[in-house]
């Protein structure tokens, strides 16, 4: 697929691996929906770099929880654009919980995470699938996770989200086709603010060394590095849907046994 002159909505493109996936699609000649829920700064930073480009972009709050804001960000974005070629559901959250301590979430954690790792994915999909089919070639991307696949991750709540998003990307491939291609990708560890003002900063430093130790690669993902994979996707491939694309460096293989 070549991206010069298509269209994408990134959901969550105000910071991390949102804004990285944005600003590398602008930098294709991609137009770009930059969506954001509470960091409108951020967003209109994004927006900025990217136009910078001489791309196209618009910016739009919604929360991908809602179901009329994500009907919402498609319209806007037709108004705009009059098109969808790309959806990128990168907008998530977490409650960090130590996986020991089950008295660490409740019944309402699990579903607010839920309502936005799977549910707003759903969500937007259905919101932009007419769209997304009239379009010549048209690709959905899902920000899943190492820890959907390992059960590791800020808690256990967020490991069967992404768990569940996973799945939920096998079953979208299964009947978008063969006009929309689904494909999830599950970085590791990814050395950006957002987790280390989760962890904290001492915790993530001690996990960054870690993962630099034990991966084949010897570093840790950055949102820069995901988001490469993303363009690759979406920008390389229209033969691939039904994937689940691990970007960790190669940590995960440390869990395989040793042969000899």
């Amino acid at each position: 697929m070549k991206l010069a002159n298509t269209v994408a909505i990134v959901t969550g493109s105000s910071s991390g691996i949102g804004a990285a996936v944005a600003v590398q699609l602008a930098e294709k000649g991609c137009n770009v929906a930059i969506n954001y829920n509470t960091n409108k700064q951020g967003a209109e930073t994004v927006a900025a770099q990217c136009n910078a480009l001489g791309v196209e972009t618009i910016i739009h709050k919604a929360d991908v929880a809602n179901d009329d804001e994500c009907n919402r960000l498609v319209e806007k974005t037709l108004e705009k654009f009059g098109r969808i070629d790309i959806l990128i559901n990168n907008a998530g959250t977490t409650k960090f919980c130590n996986h020991n301590d089950l008295d660490g979430l409740d019944k309402k954690d699990f579903l607010d995470i839920y309502e936005v790792n799977v549910a707003g994915a759903y969500q937007m999909t259905r919101a932009a699938q007419n769209a997304l089919q009239k379009a010549p070639v048209a690709h959905i991307i899902n920000m899943a996770s190492i820890a959907g696949l390992t059960g590791v991750g800020s808690s256990i709540a967020y490991a069967a989200s992404k768990g569940a998003l996973i799945t939920m990307t096998l079953s979208l491939a299964r009947v978008l086709g063969p006009q929309i291609r689904v494909n999830a990708v599950c970085p590791g560890f990814v050395a950006g603010e957002w987790l280390k003002k989760g962890l904290g900063e001492k915790t993530f430093e001690t996990m960054k060394a870690h993962y630099e130790k034990i991966s084949p690669l010897g570093k840790t993902a950055t949102p820069e590095t995901v988001a490469e994979t993303v363009i690759a996707l979406v920008g390389g491939t229209d033969w691939t849907t039904g994937e689940t694309i691990i970007i960790d460096g190669g940590a995960h293989l440390h869990t395989a046994p040793m042969r000899r």
